[in-house]
């Protein structure tokens, strides 16, 4: 692996709510945002970590002889010195219970997308595709066009979620020709909360989404995350609605929130925030939420908080916890 590669920690294959049909989502490390509540936190560094999962630590030693850094010691509790590890996975490697898992492979563009292939037959009769997420995809801009270029021409419906943070110009010319959907993040409106609570300013995401919706309104996609003590406040939601209102657009997509990540920050070495909850968010005070996003809308096509992909004259929900089941969790690649 050479420094500076785009690398990938997981393939989801035969998703159900990463757009329509079956898909294939790809995440990709990196992220110029770092939310605390991100269920998927092994995405916010470029590089590649080492994972500790310490229930099946066997204590052999193996990874403290092969780990040329001396970032193992058998004795402390996590066992990795973070400050000393590289991210080269020799440690991995010889890990005969993978306690140790490397997060974040590179794919050559060609060994990617032939991966990807392998579902088209799920993809045509499902009306599905391909997704890129992660992470932020467009941080690795030429690699990310290179790849829905082979896509598109292999025919596959492609699509990208985003946080919004990237350089717009760049994006309406070299990326949005080759996708279909853009699921485009609007986290927080006031822009002081956004910069406390993500790292960054939310202007430049304002701006991209403004003109995506000018350039190709259809395709674009908003998405609000519902998350306890951040995102999910009548005063937030309120601005949000009225923003997303004011660009034309009459339903969204509100994200149930995801306590997932918290796990996976303590696996990775990150501190967990003390008060976001462990547990899915209560089911009534979700639907007030969502109930009061909608006639914030005012007047206009209400949003009901799951997106309805139109398929054949069909509908399918894509809301899982409508259905009683956990959200999606994505899993370590796992070498």
């Amino acid at each position: 692996m050479t420094e500076g590669q785009p690398l990938i920690f997981n393939i989801h294959r035969l998703a159900m709510d990463d757009g329509p049909g079956l898909r294939s989502t790809v995440f990709f490390k990196g992220c110029p945002l770092s939310c605390d509540w991100c269920h998927n936190p092994e995405a916010m560094k470029t590089g590649a970590e080492v994972a500790f999962f310490p229930k099946l630590c066997l204590g052999c030693g193996a990874c403290e002889k092969a780990c040329p850094e001396g970032a193992i010691e058998p004795e402390r509790a996590e066992r990795l010195i973070r400050a000393r590890c590289t991210g080269c996975g020799r440690c991995a490697e010889v890990c005969p219970s993978t306690a140790l898992r490397l997060v974040g492979i590179y794919y050559p563009v060609q060994d990617l997308v032939s991966l990807l292939l392998r579902d088209r037959i799920y993809y045509q009769v499902s009306g599905g595709g391909v997704t890129f997420s992660g992470g932020e995809p467009t941080l690795h801009l030429d690699y990310l066009e290179t790849v829905l270029a082979t896509l598109r021409s292999e025919g596959i419906h492609a699509a990208i979620q985003t946080c919004g943070y990237f350089p717009v110009e760049a994006f309406v010319e070299r990326i949005l020709p080759l996708v279909d959907l853009v699921f485009f993040d609007l986290k927080l409106y006031n822009p002081e909360d956004h910069a406390r609570l993500t790292g960054r300013d939310n202007s430049m995401i304002f701006d991209s989404f403004t003109r995506l919706t000018l350039e190709a309104r259809e395709k674009i996609i908003p998405r609000i995350p519902l998350v306890p003590g951040r995102t999910a406040t009548r005063d937030n939601l309120q601005a949000l609605a009225s923003f997303v209102n004011d660009h034309g657009y009459g339903r969204c997509d509100l994200k149930t929130y995801n306590p997932g990540g918290l796990g996976k920050r303590l696996v990775i070495g990150m501190s967990v925030p003390v008060d976001l909850p462990e547990s899915l968010m209560d089911v009534k005070r979700e639907d007030e939420l969502r109930e009061f996003f909608a006639q914030s809308l005012a007047g206009e096509e209400v949003c009901r908080a799951e997106y309805f992909f139109q398929q054949e004259g069909s509908s399918r929900r894509v809301d899982k916890r409508r259905k009683g089941e956990e959200p999606c969790r994505s899993i370590f690649i796992m070498r």
